[in-house]
């Protein structure tokens, strides 16, 4: 980091990316670095937005809801709005993965039934054979 500046390198170092998937945010809309000459210069803003951005994949949010919640930063200086869109993401994104841990739950516990089922049967098949 120069300053209050980094380059592609320096930032994607620092967050533990590569400077591709910066790249790639970058084409997608969610990073918007200023240019000197051919090198990207990214600001301490952009790089509290990158870690915004891999909080919010690895939460589990796709590329366009982190991009909404991002670009209400620049409308709603007040962030009421974007507060309020982070809550009702947040409890959404909890809700289906209550719903896929219940699903889950339920299949260990089928599997479960299954793998003590045929371990029993093998069992009995080795005494029978056995005698």
């Amino acid at each position: 980091m120069t300053g209050n500046f980094y380059t592609i390198t320096q930032l994607a170092e620092e967050l533990g990316v590569t400077p591709r998937a910066v790249r790639f945010y970058e084409d997608k809309g969610l990073l918007s670095p200023g240019r000197a000459g051919a090198t990207r210069i990214y600001t301490v803003r952009d790089r509290a937005r990158l870690i915004l951005i891999l909080r919010g994949k690895r939460l589990g949010f796709t590329l366009q809801e982190i991009k909404e919640y991002l670009d209400l930063y620049d409308l709603d200086r007040t962030q009421k709005e974007q507060l309020q869109r982070l809550l009702t993401g947040v409890r959404e994104r909890k809700q289906r993965l209550e719903e896929q841990r219940e699903a889950l739950d339920t299949t260990l516990s089928e599997l479960h039934a299954i793998e003590l089922q045929a371990s029993e049967a093998l069992a009995q098949f080795e005494r029978s054979k056995a005698s």
